[in-house]
């Protein structure tokens, strides 16, 4: 069974893409602690500063998919591609802050490891599965956005 699951997901899309995932997820953790350590993010919410590592982390997730993961992936329109992964980055960061938010403001957890299970465990994690799927089903695919109701043969409104 688990060598069938292996086969199944263990595929190059889905192990670059967790490769590059890594890789962010290195430049967002390392972000995120260095600036909760550092004026003036040290007294702000911390949900700053996971803004801030989130962006830095799109940068680096937005090249290496871009040019290992979908290097395939006919890019068509660059700036559709760049604003659909920022668009579903930005709700998948929506996981994160929420996770973050609930653990630390509603639950009062606020050390920092109680943050970083939250947001770097929990939240990215969820964030992880939405954006593998968004950005193989909408942003690094030339085929153009078609509601969902079509693809079903339902008419469309």
């Amino acid at each position: 069974m688990l060598r069938d699951l292996y086969r199944r997901f263990a595929t190059r899309e889905v192990l670059s893409f967790l490769g590059v995932g890594g890789a962010g997820f290195v430049v967002d953790v390392l972000a995120f602690n260095a600036l909760r350590s550092l004026a003036p993010f040290s007294v702000l919410d911390p949900s700053v500063a996971r803004t801030v590592a989130v962006a830095l982390a799109m940068c680096v997730t937005y090249v290496g998919n871009r040019f290992l993961t979908w290097a395939d992936a006919d890019a068509g329109d660059r700036r559709r591609e760049v604003l659909l992964f920022i668009v579903f980055n930005v709700i998948g960061f929506g996981f994160s802050i929420v996770t973050l938010t609930i653990s630390h403001d509603v639950m009062g957890l606020t050390s920092r490891l109680a943050d970083n299970v939250s947001a770097n465990g929990v939240g990215l994690a969820l964030g992880t599965l939405f954006r593998f799927w968004s950005y193989r089903r909408f942003v690094f695919t030339d085929a153009p956005l078609v509601p969902v109701a079509a693809e079903i043969g339902a008419p469309v409104l």
